[in-house]
């Protein structure tokens, strides 16, 4: 097997086996993570409703790619706090808790948000 596709198809599992766990819902949306090689997009889903309630991405920052995450992060749970949402169920899409999505916890977490 390739190398390309064996990494691909080992993303897919993580991923899979995180959603089997991690449900949002009214009171505690999921805040999900996407992370590209450039950027990195964020969404606060209602998967009850099958909602979208926010989204955000890094794509218009113009800065290093963790400071990005974090002004991300703390934007994201400003807005979301704007919107009546204190608490959330981190998603973070099979990718590793580290760098990026870690830096994006982190200022959520800063920001206010719980989870």
């Amino acid at each position: 097997m390739q190398k390309s596709i064996a990494k691909n198809l080992s993303h897919t599992r993580r991923h899979n086996r995180i959603r089997s766990r991690v449900i949002g819902n009214a009171e505690r949306p999921r805040l999900a993570v996407y992370k590209s090689n450039r950027y990195l997009h964020a969404q606060i889903i209602d998967d009850a409703a099958g909602k979208t309630l926010l989204s955000g991405t890094t794509k218009g920052l113009k800065t290093k790619k963790t400071e990005a995450a974090k002004a991300l992060g703390s934007d994201l749970a400003k807005r979301a706090q704007a919107a009546g949402i204190k608490a959330v169920v981190f998603d973070r899409g099979g990718f590793r808790y580290t760098g990026r999505v870690a830096q994006l916890a982190a200022a959520a977490r800063e920001a206010g948000l719980t989870f």
